[in-house]
């Protein structure tokens, strides 16, 4: 229910409108709780695929590389929404849209550091500024676009960003991919040695690994049923804190890199170094279409939800702009790539207040915590197992959103056969990558991740195939 005594109906519609600063101010740190965990996780996941994250040499350390991508990912979000509230020129919708690290790059990323360490993050970063690059000159073209990415397809492509990141919620629950390893190691020890296998020895998997990501979808699902408002939006979080309040209960919380972390420090320009690596570049490319489409379906859902209007072609380029100029400054100082989050827009639906300057107050508290090293820490105590909880449901609800998109489609003959061949192409190269083995390492990380086979496959056959095929 909206509350009038934010203002009038009409300034509550109003971009341009600043509620009274004591009930600005709590809405503005609303919107950052909404989106908080979806913001950091990414730099969590990519970390631990390049081997720099939890359970890898680095723990000692505090992990340092890990705690500096997720300051930046909290900076950046901050920054990149700024230039969508605030604006400078043709950048920015002037509108309240939240921007934050997206997921849907990350199946790209995940292959195209895996294993290399802090050594991959050189080409990774490039890759995000240079793809940023690529999505801002996008935003000149947008409109005429659009009709290449019906639902069929957009719906499909979310659904693949979904499949791709599962497993990696579960494999998270059950104690991460360093201690499954590790597990994998002692079995087949015991099992060359010919003696039992020490099962109280092997964490990945056991009960105490899995109780607090349990306690976590359990709270989350129960928030989101039984729950309204603000609660209900920010359920992930809240099942999170429940989640690592158990796990603290049961000593798997460790501080020790909190105490190691400074109070302030600012980013550094190619951290990491400078590489061009044609494959991560041209999987940022093609992930930034995907990612305008989406803002593109934010922006209207803001002004639809918060304005009763449709959105102005000079809102969704200078969206457009605002995601590609966020996405390119972060890959310079270390940052994920970013586009809106439509977790927000459905909070402005709730609350009814439309107000930009109110999601710029947020956007500051997310630059001051981006520029405190030690939030970035605390954020590093969160156990790998209390994470994979919030992931575990986190994904699912992309793959949800993909099947919501997939409603909108008219299931006649054609575009079964789309959907069947771009999905079983796609989720079988995921499933069995090493059905390319013998392929270049470039043509391996574009088409293991399943999305650019999936989007190549649906957009072509989408274009070419009539409207009606004959039975």
């Amino acid at each position: 229910m909206v509350d009038t005594s934010l203002g009038t109906p009409a300034q509550l519609r109003d971009p341009d409108y600043m509620p009274p600063m004591a009930k600005a101010v709590p809405l503005g740190i609303q919107h950052v709780l909404a989106m908080f965990v979806s913001n950091v996780t990414p730099a969590i996941i990519v970390c631990g695929a390049a081997g720099i994250g939890f359970g890898s040499d680095q723990g000692a350390l505090g992990f340092p590389d890990m705690t500096y991508m997720i300051q930046m990912s909290m900076l950046f979000a901050g920054i990149a929404t700024l230039f969508q509230t605030i604006g400078a020129g043709p950048v920015g919708a002037r509108l309240p849209i939240v921007q934050g690290t997206s997921f849907a790059f990350v199946p790209i990323m995940i292959p195209a550091v895996a294993g290399l360490g802090t050594g991959g993050l050189a080409g990774l970063m490039t890759g995000v500024f240079l793809g940023g690059i690529f999505h801002f000159m996008l935003g000149f073209i947008v409109g005429k676009i659009r009709y290449a990415l019906p639902p069929l397809v957009t719906g499909l492509i979310v659904l693949m960003i979904g499949l791709a990141l599962v497993k990696v919620g579960i494999q998270y629950a059950a104690g991460g991919v360093p201690a499954m390893e590790a597990g994998m190691r002692a079995i087949a020890e015991a099992k060359a040695a010919g003696t039992p296998v020490d099962w109280s020895t092997i964490k990945f998997g056991s009960f105490s690994q899995w109780l607090p990501a349990l306690v976590v979808i359990v709270v989350t699902l129960a928030i989101k049923f039984f729950m309204r408002g603000f609660m209900a939006v920010a359920a992930v979080l809240v099942g999170i804190i429940a989640g690592y309040l158990v796990a603290l209960m049961m000593g798997q919380v460790s501080f020790a890199s909190v105490g190691r972390a400074g109070f302030f420090a600012l980013p550094n320009p190619f951290k990491w170094g400078f590489h061009i690596d044609i494959a991560i570049i041209v999987g940022m490319c093609f992930m930034a279409v995907v990612s305008a489409i989406e803002t593109v379906g934010d922006v209207s859902g803001i002004t639809k939800g918060g304005a009763g209007r449709e959105a102005t072609d000079k809102e969704i380029s200078g969206a457009t702009f605002a995601d590609g100029a966020g996405t390119a400054v972060a890959g310079i100082f270390g940052g994920l790539p970013n586009t809106s989050f439509s977790q927000n827009v459905g909070l402005i639906a709730m609350t009814g207040v439309m107000s930009r300057h109110v999601v710029t107050i947020g956007a500051i508290f997310l630059i001051v915590c981006g520029l405190i090293p030690k939030v970035g820490a605390a954020i590093n105590t969160v156990p790998i197992n209390v994470l994979g909880g919030g992931v575990v449901v986190m994904f699912g609800m992309v793959c949800a959103a993909g099947v919501n998109m997939l409603s909108e489609v008219k299931w006649n003959r054609r575009n079964m056969v789309i959907f069947a061949t771009a999905l079983s192409v796609s989720l079988g190269l995921q499933l069995v990558p090493e059905a390319l083995q013998h392929m270049g390492r470039t043509a391996q990380i574009l088409l293991t991740s399943g999305l650019l086979p999936a989007a190549a496959i649906a957009i072509t056959l989408n274009l070419v195939l009539p409207e009606e095929l004959n039975d």
